[in-house]
C-alpha cells in the first residue's frame, strides 16, 4: 500500500495583538521595533487589553518624595516610544526602573488614570475650591506628556488647564509660567498659552501690576520676553502709540515730583 504524502501540521501564527505583546514585554525576546498603538486604550478589544495587563511590571520613581508605581510594562509601551526606549534600556541596565524626579506624582496620578483608561477627569464636574488645583495639574501633566511622546494627552491636558482656569476665575502667575518655558520646545502651543494670558494681564486697565511683575521670567527666558512683546503687539489690533519725540520734554527729564521745569517745550515737526 502506498504511503500518502507527508503532510506537516498547520502552523498557528500569533495574532496581530498578541504581536504586540511579544514586542513589548521582556518575557519574549526583542524581535525588532515596537508597534506604537493606533487606538484610545477604550476602544482596543477585551483581547488586546487583557495581554496589555499581562507580562511583567515596570517600577516608577516620581518625584522629590520618589513615590513609587508599580505598572505594566505592555501598556506603558502601547502608549509612549519613551517608555519603550526606557524599558529597552533598562533591560540591561536598571531591571526595568525608571525615574522622573523632576516630575510631580499628581500630575502622573492622571497619567496613570489615562493609560488604563484612555481619559482624564473633567474640571467641570469638581467644586469651585478644586478647580484652580486641578487646572495646575494639567499644566504639569502637559510638561510630563511632552518628556513621553503623549501629544493625544496633552491635548486633553491644555484643555482642562484653559477650562479650569476659566471657571475659577484664575490664571497661572510667574512662578507656574516659567517652568512651561523650561520644559517646552519653542513651538509649544502652552507657551503661547502662557505668553498670552501674560500680556493680557499687563495690557488689563484694571490691573495694578505692570511688567516687572514677570521680571524672573524675562530674566530666564529671552522666548518668554520675545512671546509676550508680540502678543501684546497682536492683542492692540494695529494700533500705534503716540510719538514720544512729540510729547513735552519734561517727560524726559529728572527732578523732584511737583518741581517746576524750566526746560523749554520742543517745537513741534512744523515750527
Amino acid at each position: 500500500m502506498d504511503t500518502p504524502p507527508y503532510t506537516p501540521p498547520a502552523i498557528e501564527y500569533p495574532s496581530v495583538d498578541s504581536l504586540l505583546i511579544h514586542y513589548c514585554d521582556f518575557a519574549y525576546e526583542h524581535k525588532g521595533p515596537f508597534r506604537m498603538s493606533t487606538l484610545d486604550i477604550g476602544e482596543t478589544t477585551a483581547k488586546t487589553f487583557a495581554e496589555l495587563l499581562s507580562g511583567s511590571l515596570m517600577d516608577i520613581y516620581v518625584g522629590k518624595s520618589k513615590r513609587h508605581w508599580l505598572l505594566h510594562r505592555n501598556i506603558l509601551c502601547y502608549h509612549s516610544t519613551w517608555f519603550q526606549k526606557q524599558a529597552e534600556e533598562g533591560n540591561k541596565q536598571n531591571f526595568g526602573k525608571v525615574e522622573l524626579f523632576e516630575d510631580e506624582p499628581r500630575a502622573f496620578e492622571l497619567l496613570v488614570k489615562w493609560l488604563y483608561q484612555g481619559k482624564i477627569d473633567d474640571v467641570s464636574d469638581m467644586p469651585m475650591e478644586k478647580k484652580w488645583d486641578y487646572a495646575y495639574a494639567c499644566q504639569q501633566l502637559y510638561v510630563l506628556c511632552e518628556k513621553l511622546n503623549l501629544p493625544s494627552l496633552k491635548n486633553q491636558a491644555i484643555d482642562q488647564f484653559r477650562k479650569g482656569c476659566y471657571q475659577a476665575g484664575l490664571v497661572p502667575g510667574p512662578e507656574e509660567m516659567k517652568p512651561i518655558y523650561e520644559r517646552t520646545p519653542p513651538s509649544s502651543p502652552f507657551r503661547k498659552l502662557v505668553s498670552r494670558i501674560a500680556a493680557r494681564q499687563l495690557m488689563d486697565p484694571e490691573s495694578q501690576s505692570d511688567a516687572s511683575k514677570y521680571r524672573e521670567c524675562f530674566q530666564s527666558s529671552a522666548d518668554f520676553a520675545i512671546d509676550v512683546v508680540n502678543a501684546i503687539k497682536e492683542g492692540a489690533g494695529g494700533k500705534l502709540f503716540h510719538d514720544p519725540t512729540e510729547e513735552d520734554g519734561c517727560h524726559y527729564h529728572e527732578h523732584h515730583p511737583g518741581q517746576r521745569c524750566n526746560s523749554k517745550k520742543l517745537k513741534s515737526k512744523d515750527g
